[in-house]
This record gives C-alpha cells, structure tokens and sequence, in this order.
C-alpha cells in the first residue's frame, strides 16, 4: 500500500475531548503545531491531532517487535540514549523499552498493558498494519497517546512517524538504471515477510524497474534486512543463477557484499541500505567496481517519535503523520566522518542526525546502550 494511503489525514474527528467528557481520543485541530520544522506533516493535506494537556513528569514506553537485526537493536540503543538526555530525561517519571518478537498477539498484548497500567505514551514499532482498531479504542478511552514509527499501521486514528518507503525503493531502481542501462539480470533482496517497509520498497522497486522501456530479469530472495541471512540468500542466489548485473536489497547490505567477495563475482553497481560497513565497502571497493547508492531507514525515528509524545501530553498539536527525510548518498558524493565512520568498523546505521529536531547521535553515544530490554 502506497504510504500516502496509509495514515492520510481525514477529515473527521476520531473523537472529540470536551473538559467533563472521559477522554474520547484526540481532537482534530488545525495546524501548524508545536516546532514545525522538526515535526513536518506528510502533506498539505494532513490534519492535526491534539489531546489535552497533561502535568509532568511522564511515563512511556517502547513496544518493539523482533529485535534479530542491526536496526531494531540501534534503534533501542537510540531511544535510551535519548531518553537519558537532560532536557528528556526531565520529562520522564517512567520509560520502559519491551521488544515482543514477530507475534502480532503478543505485541497487542503488550501495548493493551501499558495502556491498561496507566502509561502516559506507547510508542509502536508495529509488527502488521492491520488489527489495532481494538488496542486504538483502548487508547482513546484512557487518554494514552499511540505513536507508530519505523513501520506503519492502515488507520488515520493513530499517529505516526514515517520516511518514505515507496520512494527508497524508487530511488535505489532510478539509480540502478543509471548505472546498469536499461536491460541486465537483477537480484533484489527483500526484508521480512509481512512488513509494510518490505512491501513499500519492493514496490517502489518493481515500479521502476518494471516500468516501460526496461527489460530486467529480476531474481528475488529473502535477506530478513540481517547480513548474515543476506549473505547466505545472495550466495545461494549467485550459486542457482550465476551472473548479476545489479543488486538492489533493503538491508544486510554489508553481507551481500561479503558473498560477492567469497564467490568471486565481480563487483557491480548495488544499492543498499545505510549501514556503516556497507558504505566503508562502497569507499574501498568503488574503483574496484563497487559503485553503490546508499540510502537509510534511520534508527533515530524513536527519538522523534518520543520528543513529539512529550509535545503531544504538553498538550500541543502534533501531525498525524510527520514525514522524515530520506538520507541519501552514493560513491560519488560519501565524506568520512559525515556519510560514514571508517575507525568504526561494526555493525551500524550511519544516518543518525535529524538538525531540523535537534538529534545527532555518536557511536559511543550508542554504544553505551543495549539492545535489550529495559522494564
């Protein structure tokens, strides 16, 4: 589904908050809200929501999903690292972080509990798009704002905090046929079954790709957007079909690169994702062939979506949908020490800052984190 589909602004209230009422949702309003440039809406046409304002400190927590790649454990490394800032840390009398595996009910289950414990703010990596009508409700009733970030749900009842999936698989296919030509074999390399970034991308992919004037052989696998199931997926992909002319994958990218070396398949025009060690291949290998697009889902989605929680219990309007940036760079153009940090050789996305809100993240920063759990 076409991400200007999902979450798009409409025009009805979800329930509106008079001052005896028990709390119904958010109203409706119109914006702009609270730090515009920060909080940028996914179009002209999106509404606001605002609930009423709520006394400080707060409690709110993170309800992940699997935490089995580099990302999702960055991404809960970036949301402590915020939350323990002064000027965050202030607002906060509760923050917990929970990650749930793949299971939709358990994650259902784990939201409804925040909720259902008092929790001010739950911030939602979400497993599917669909079925959180029940856990919105829920919401509604006990005044607790929802957030989405990273993948997104199919309702205009929850607020969310998105980059543009369609577009980076759009922008990895347009790059690739200007590097490749119009013909050749691709392989494209997927992310986890089920997720709406998965499907966006492919889609936004196979848009190009697929369009008019072009004449590609697309071979797909599975990559789980990990390295190591992204190394196996494209030796097992080179092993069946041999020669490549392009490859685009959604994550793992280091890995792929990895099973292009073992195999001895000669480099070939590949875009990837943001990881550190994809882009410091893309640096050593470029002359060698390795001519790569890097673009980047960025882990610190958590932190705005946590700064804008604190905004919307302060009572001020926040966009259904803020719409983040999407980082972007390519062989031609990467600086070390700003596009990638070549002493830090690890897993790590490389695309951390966000000026318009005031993040950016180091790797120690980060490093000092887990990825685990925090109750």
């Amino acid at each position: 589904m076409a991400m200007k589909n999902i979450l798009i602004a409409a025009g009805v209230s979800v329930g509106l908050m008079s001052g005896a009422a028990m709390a119904a949702g958010p109203e409706i309003v119109s914006g702009p809200g609270a730090d515009p440039q920060c909080f940028v809406p996914w179009s002209a046409d999106t509404k606001y929501f605002q609930w009423p304002k709520k006394e400080g400190p707060y409690r709110i927590a993170v309800v992940n999903g699997f935490v089995a790649n580099v990302w999702r454990i960055q991404m809960i490394q970036t949301a402590k690292a915020y939350a323990e800032l002064p000027e965050i840390a202030e607002h906060l009398k509760e923050f917990k972080v929970v990650s749930v595996g793949t299971d939709m009910a358990a994650q259902l289950g784990a939201v409804e509990d925040f909720i259902n414990q008092g929790f001010d703010a739950v911030l939602i990596d979400p497993n599917t798009p669909k079925g959180w009508d029940r856990v919105i409700r829920l919401a509604d009733q006990k005044g607790t704002v929802l957030i989405a970030f990273d993948n997104q749900v199919e309702t205009d009842k929850m607020a969310g905090v998105a980059q543009d999936q369609i577009i980076m698989g759009v922008q990895g296919g347009e790059w690739l046929v200007e590097h490749v030509g119009n013909k050749g074999k691709l392989l494209e390399i997927r992310g986890v079954a089920g997720f709406s970034a998965d499907q966006e991308r492919h889609d936004g992919f196979r848009s190009v790709v697929e369009a008019d004037g072009n004449d590609f052989e697309v071979v797909e696998v599975v990559g789980n957007w990990a390295p190591g199931d992204s190394q196996k997926a494209t030796a097992d992909a080179i092993a069946a079909h041999g020669h490549f002319d392009g490859i685009f994958t959604q994550g793992g990218s280091n890995g792929t690169v990895q099973a292009l070396i073992d195999a001895g398949h000669p480099f070939v025009p590949m875009a990837g994702e943001g990881e550190n060690l994809f882009r410091i291949q893309i640096a050593e290998f470029a002359d060698e062939g390795l001519k790569g697009f890097s673009y980047g889902q960025s882990p610190a989605q958590v932190a705005i979506a946590l700064k804008e929680a604190i905004v919307a219990l302060q009572g001020e309007p926040i966009p259904q949908l803020v719409k983040i940036p999407n980082p972007i760079t390519d062989f031609t153009r990467m600086v070390a020490g700003e596009d990638y940090f070549p002493d830090l050789e690890t897993d790590f996305f490389a695309a951390n800052a966000f000026p318009p809100c005031g993040l950016n993240f180091t790797a120690p920063q980060l490093m000092a984190q887990t990825g685990d759990d925090q109750n």
